[in-house]
């Protein structure tokens, strides 16, 4: 029973910043890269941000770099997403996901085992 549980989404106004968070259990948390991903209206769901298994490690989209910045807490089976100067069009619901690769880390989201319902960020202009 794996379950992703993300919060911390919301309405901001543009150049405002939000914290999403991501809460697993029922799986073996250190052991998988965790990433985010976000899905806007009418778009493909696209990756976001990656982070290594023990956190060493991140990677991002270029629209997020500079902005964002993801981190994990392996006490704690939470991975997050610092998003700061936040644009319109990254209006979308964001989720998070468990990979699983044998070393570094991955960008597509079918390579991801396990995902989370969503939260919805909208940022307005």
């Amino acid at each position: 029973q794996v379950q992703l549980v993300e919060s911390g989404g919301g309405l901001v106004q543009a150049g405002g910043s939000l914290r999403l968070s991501c809460a697993a259990s029922g799986l073996a948390f250190s052991t998988y890269v965790m990433g985010w991903f976000r899905q806007a209206p009418g778009k493909e769901r696209e990756f976001v941000a990656v982070i290594t298994r023990n956190g060493g490690s991140t990677f991002y989209a270029d629209s997020v770099k500079g902005r964002f910045t993801i981190s994990r807490d392996n006490a704690e089976n939470a991975v997050y997403l610092q998003m700061n100067s936040l644009k319109p069009e990254d209006t979308a619901v964001y989720y998070c996901a468990a990979d699983r690769p044998s070393y570094g880390f991955r960008v597509q989201a079918y390579s991801y085992d396990y995902w989370g319902q969503g939260t919805q960020v909208t940022v307005s202009s």
